[in-house]
């Protein structure tokens, strides 16, 4: 079909439509969505360490962003350092 490159997405053409596979999306997002997490935690505890901060809170946002698909959504919110 047009515009379906190879390995470029997990599709599955269906009566002249493009379907997802599911699963292989969901494993896809899981993944992404695991290392997000885990490095984004890590770059915090480093900055926060190279800052030498031991209490108080620190204002935090994140921005997500995907060009291809329209995708932009920020997540404010604040971490209490104790």
């Amino acid at each position: 079909m047009a515009g379906i490159v190879p390995g470029d997405c997990s599709c599955i053409p269906v009566n002249r439509k493009i379907i997802m596979d599911q699963e292989k999306f969901n494993m896809s997002l899981r993944k992404f969505l695991k290392e997000v997490g885990v490095t984004s935690q890590q770059k915090i505890e480093q900055a926060v360490r190279d800052a030498g901060m031991e209490g108080g809170t620190i204002e935090m946002r994140m921005e997500l962003t995907a060009e291809k698909i329209g995708l932009k959504h920020v997540v404010e919110g604040r971490i209490d350092l104790g």
